[in-house]
């Protein structure tokens, strides 16, 4: 059976992707297919998830060995998670969705510049407690186009200051080195998923779909960053049209 593993974003959980999981596999099979199984994650320091990771390929380990053998989809945070799976664990990651996604800052500076506010954030979460920090979180430019029911910010409270702390200290840009002269090792499908109105990861996906050899992009109108939320419906049009023409290195 084809297995799809989702894999969230910064301050959500594994239960954020569910409606979306559900109507994409729903779709996979009135196109024909199998109903695949869905397995939507909670990635270290979100939700569920207590497990401590030391780096993203940590993360991308403690993902493959939840996921499995499957079609890994991830927005933002999970889609550099996801990326590095696909590194670690070639004969794991069949097929790769990146959803507002990028392979990392290439600039040493601006790195360092995002590690220090990296570390900012969690000193403020820990500080101000999860309910605060979320309001300020998703008032981000980043965010603009996404609603607060979409948010699902209920979901959100459930994490810790603690849990988001430690993921913006051991998982978060700022200490990820650069993966771009690395993509050309991804061998697996890839589809590139960007909102029509988030220029900056727009610009993000064309470099990723030059650099991965099968990688196609799709843009979401009407969607800024967090396509799957504001464009659910789009997005798994997108996906499932995808899957369709895009057989895993397994078939």
């Amino acid at each position: 059976m084809q297995r799809l593993v989702f894999a969230h974003g910064f301050t959500q959980t594994g239960r954020s992707w569910r409606t979306l999981s559900d109507a994409l596999t729903t779709e996979v099979a009135a196109r024909g297919g199998e109903r695949p199984h869905a397995i939507c994650v909670d990635l270290p320091g979100h939700g569920d998830a207590t497990a401590v990771v030391a780096d993203l390929w940590q993360s991308a380990d403690r993902l493959v060995e939840l996921g499995g053998r499957a079609t890994y989809v991830g927005y933002s945070m999970g889609g550099r998670t996801a990326l590095h799976a696909a590194l670690a664990h070639p004969d794991m990651v069949e097929r790769l969705v990146l959803v507002g996604a990028t392979a990392g800052i290439d600039d040493a500076a601006a790195r360092a510049d995002r590690r220090v506010s990296d570390d900012r954030l969690a000193e403020l979460v820990a500080r101000i407690g999860v309910e605060a920090f979320l309001e300020r979180w998703l008032a981000n430019p980043l965010f603009e186009h996404l609603s607060s029911e979409a948010a699902d910010i209920d979901d959100r409270r459930r994490n810790t200051a603690a849990g988001l702390a430690s993921s913006l200290r051991t998982v978060g840009t700022g200490t990820q080195e650069p993966l771009w002269d690395r993509l050309g090792e991804i061998r697996c499908p890839t589809l590139v998923l960007v909102g029509e109105h988030d220029a900056k990861f727009r610009a993000l996906g064309d470099r990723l779909v030059d650099g991965i050899a099968d990688a196609s992009m799709a843009v979401i109108h009407g969607a800024g960053h967090s396509v799957h939320l504001e464009q659910p419906a789009a997005t798994v049009d997108a996906i499932a049209g995808w899957l369709s023409e895009s057989p895993s290195r397994s078939s």
